[in-house]
């Protein structure tokens, strides 16, 4: 299974997972997960975390979290222009807190806990983690976990600006609103990244711990969604305003042959 993903993100192609494979056995998910990244060869940057929200896990009856490699080549600063190479299906937008951290959290034998996180973080910032998977059908593959299979479904990371003063702040009452072209669409908070996001970044700390993984001193950790997912196409602007915590934008490119012909390939 895992190779099929690889060579479906190498090719950047869809992939019809034959149904022998398809699985809701949530430790053959996680190991899918780990092995398609062995199987990518790439160093990673960080961590983001699908499904923080328990909303998500009840509507997508996911068990847990699903976690996610965040790749260099994959970041962006706000208002770039993401390729449409980029992506293979979907672009699954989401409005999140992330933070870079300053201190190494090495697999060990005891938990971290929430003060252990927030001792190591360096930076906050909000975000827009862009989801895609190789598999057709968003939502009908969460029949099999599909985009959990495939990286969590984890493809780009936008970031904004940079707050190193936020531990004053109510954080999960923090509000963000997402716009579509200059259209709203919907609004957040940061309390569905599991009540908090330190909660969340504490999580996948511990979740790396248990399976022999080091959360590393420069490691960007998106901590969830707080607004739930919107689809964007090529050619669109999405913008998230996180208030004072700033704002992140996403422009997204169009296929060469569609810009050449002033038509969107629609891709969702």
């Amino acid at each position: 299974m895992a190779a099929l993903i690889v060579g479906g993100r190498r090719a950047r192609r869809t992939v019809e997972l034959p149904e022998r494979l398809r699985t809701r056995h949530w430790p053959s998910v996680e190991s899918v997960l780990l092995s398609v990244e062995g199987g990518l060869g790439l160093a990673g940057a960080g961590w983001k975390i699908g499904a923080a929200s328990e909303d998500v896990r009840r509507a997508e009856r996911l068990p847990s979290p699903s976690p996610g490699v965040i790749y260099p080549h994959t970041i962006f600063p706000s208002d770039a222009l993401l390729p449409a190479s980029l992506f293979i299906n979907y672009r699954c937008c989401e409005c999140e807190f992330a933070f870079r951290v300053n201190l190494d959290f090495p697999a060990r034998a005891d938990p971290y806990t929430a003060a252990d996180a927030r001792a190591g973080i360096e930076a906050l910032f909000p975000v827009l983690e862009i989801g895609d998977s190789v598999f057709p059908d968003w939502y009908g593959s969460s029949g099999y976990f599909g985009t959990c299979l495939d990286n969590g479904g984890g493809a780009a990371l936008v970031t904004g600006p940079e707050t190193r003063d936020w531990r004053d702040a109510d954080l999960p009452e923090a509000g963000m609103d997402a716009y579509l072209n200059g259209r709203y669409i919907k609004s957040g908070r940061a309390s569905a990244a599991m009540g908090h996001p330190v909660t969340s970044l504490t999580w996948l700390i511990n979740w790396a711990r248990e399976r022999g993984r080091a959360i590393r001193a420069g490691d960007v950790v998106s901590t969830g969604t707080c607004t739930g997912h919107l689809f964007a196409a090529p050619g669109d602007t999405v913008r998230a305003d996180f208030g004072p915590f700033g704002v992140v934008q996403a422009r997204f490119g169009l296929p060469d042959d569609a810009a050449q012909a002033g038509i969107a390939d629609q891709g969702r």
